[in-house]
């Protein structure tokens, strides 16, 4: 009977030691900037509509959310694309709604924090987070994004960069910039 109480708890403990890394990627890696609120999906087809996104781009959703930015590209546009959250709900719920609408070969979605990723193969980025995190990002589009790749960013600009297209979707403003030559 020791043996066999023996062999349980040593069991359970295996079992805790190997859902235990999957444990610690389901903790947020810090907390939110942002609460989550869903870009209307009215906005979401201006947004991909503006940047001109064919099947030959790469569209990093920055605080993608429940996904439905980088699956539109995907499914409406043929692109390849990523987005970025640093909540794992949303990642799992972005994920979910992958699968249901058939696009997981081209959307991947990454619990990662978007002032730490890299986005160097991005040719479109897209946005819906507050000025003061589009402006501490500045820098990091400027060095890391090539010339030519085109940010929108849903409700908020960019300080003193003056977009080249502003765009009023029912009362919603759609911003949209072309990282310049350096």
């Amino acid at each position: 009977m020791r043996i066999r109480t023996l062999a349980v708890q040593l069991a359970l403990l295996l079992l805790v030691a190997l859902l235990a890394p999957g444990a610690a990627q389901a903790q947020a890696l810090r907390a939110p900037d942002v609460i989550f609120v869903p870009t209307p999906q009215e906005v979401v087809d201006v947004m991909l509509e503006v940047a001109h996104v064919t099947k030959n781009d790469v569209v990093y959703d920055l605080g993608s959310g429940d996904g439905r930015i980088p699956i539109t590209a995907a499914k409406r546009f043929g692109a390849r694309a990523v987005g970025i959250d640093i909540d794992p709900q949303r990642i799992g719920e972005a994920n979910a709604n992958a699968k249901a609408a058939g696009v997981t070969d081209k959307v991947k979605f990454l619990n990662q924090d978007l002032f730490t990723t890299d986005i160097s193969e991005a040719s479109v980025v897209t946005l819906y987070l507050l000025p003061s995190l589009n402006l501490k990002l500045m820098p990091k589009l400027m060095k890391e994004l090539a010339p030519g790749t085109r940010i929108v960013s849903h409700s908020f600009n960019m300080g003193d960069w003056k977009p080249e297209q502003t765009l009023d979707v029912n009362g919603l403003a759609v911003y949209y910039w072309t990282i310049p030559k350096r």
